[in-house]
């Protein structure tokens, strides 16, 4: 069975990857196309007219969810995500897989598998609108937060563990991604940084910087008064300003 893919994803050298993966553990299959956003995809898509398509769930313009719901084509889809698996238990209901960041071979072969069942039967976008609105009732769910951080290191993209994140701080044009090895640096704005990370596990304490909980070693008072954070596994000092200071009384 000739099978054509096309893979629609924001990261160049993830598209490279999946592409170069899936020529080992699925010879058979053509790739027929590539895009790097929403609305070239979407093109790319209703132009080709692939058996299947990989498509990232998070990209600017247009999103993964944009791009699924305006196919012109019954195109089988295989959504991309960097998000915590619980926010996509939908995908297990309808005729469509998902890979989560980072992907494995073990993740991949599993999906081709589903895949090719899922094409023998014909199954294409079988109820794709009434998944659509699901997923996106999922991905607003407390669950659908960041699991991984983009980050540019040199030419390549790191995917960071939030789990591994230390603490978060704003400078002018960036926000510095604190780990126990290193720093990144990424081009999101805490304040929408904020919004997609877990209000259990981040706090804000300041307007420049949002801590993970259960970094934090001690809350003791300065000489000044303030209120200041010690973290494990780093020599950071995290000053908490007055209207975050009621988060540690507990503490």
């Amino acid at each position: 069975m000739s099978v054509r893919a096309l893979i629609v994803d924001d990261e160049p050298h993830l598209v490279d990857y999946l592409a170069g993966r899936l020529a080992v553990l699925w010879p058979e299959l053509e790739i027929c196309g590539t895009a790097i956003n929403g609305i070239d995809g979407l093109e790319k898509i209703n132009k080709e007219k692939p058996d299947l398509v990989f498509l990232d769930i998070k990209m600017p313009g247009l999103t993964g969810l944009d791009v699924a719901g305006r196919m012109s084509h019954p195109s089988l889809v295989v959504f991309i995500t960097a998000y915590n698996k619980y926010a996509v238990k939908a995908f297990e209901e309808e005729a469509v897989d998902y890979l989560l960041k980072p992907i494995s071979d073990e993740r991949l072969s599993l999906t081709i598998a589903r895949t090719k069942k899922r094409l023998e039967q014909n199954e294409g976008l079988k109820r794709m609108e009434g998944f659509l609105s699901r997923l996106t009732l999922a991905m607003a769910r407390k669950d659908a937060y960041l699991n991984f951080i983009r980050a540019a290191s040199g030419r390549a993209t790191r995917l960071i563990p939030v789990d591994e994140v230390l603490f978060f701080r704003s400078t002018e044009k960036y926000t510095a991604v604190f780990t126990k090895d290193r720093e990144f640096l990424i081009r999101v704005p805490i304040v929408d940084l904020i919004k997609q990370l877990d209000p259990e596990k981040f706090w804000q304490i300041h307007r420049s910087t949002v801590v993970n909980v259960s970094r934090v070693a001690s809350a003791v008072r300065d000489e000044a008064g303030r209120l200041v954070l010690k973290v494990r596994d780093s020599q950071a000092s995290l000053v908490v300003s007055r209207p975050f200071v009621h988060l540690f009384k507990q503490m």
